[in-house]
Order: C-alpha cells, then sequence, then structure tokens
C-alpha cells in the first residue's frame, strides 16, 4: 500500500533529522519526501498500516503529520 501524508518538513536537514527513524520502522518498504509541493508530500511503501507510528514520529520531531485520503 501506498500511504500519502501532509507535513510541515521543509527541507533536506530535517529530512535527514528524521530518516534514520524511518528506516527502522520495519513494514516500510520505501519512502521519499516531495518538498516541491505545495503540502511537503511524505509518501510511504508499506505492508501494513503505518499511519499511526509515522506521525507520532514526526510529532516527536515537532512536526506536523497529517494523512492524506
Amino acid at each position: 500500500m501506498v500511504y500519502v501524508f501532509k507535513t510541515s518538513i521543509e527541507n533536506k536537514k530535517q529530512i535527514k533529522s528524521i530518516s534514520k527513524n524511518l528506516n527502522q520502522i520495519q513494514d516500510i518498504k520505501r519512502w521519499n519526501f516531495d518538498l516541491e509541493d505545495c503540502d511537503n508530500i511524505l509518501r510511504i511503501v508499506a505492508e501494513k498500516n503505518v499511519s499511526k507510528t509515522v506521525c507520532e514520529l514526526l510529532d516527536t520531531f515537532n512536526h506536523t503529520c497529517v494523512e492524506l485520503e
């Protein structure tokens, strides 16, 4: 499944700060950010629904994260 999130991530430095943590979520196969999109999109390919885990992770780094439908 592909999950899409609107985030407050704005630059590569912020991505780097959370990348290790995203990589440690076992169910995530791939992830990427689209910072050129006005919603700073995070796309995740995962075997299971990781929405809650991802949003909680970004929240611990003081970033907003909302799953888009």
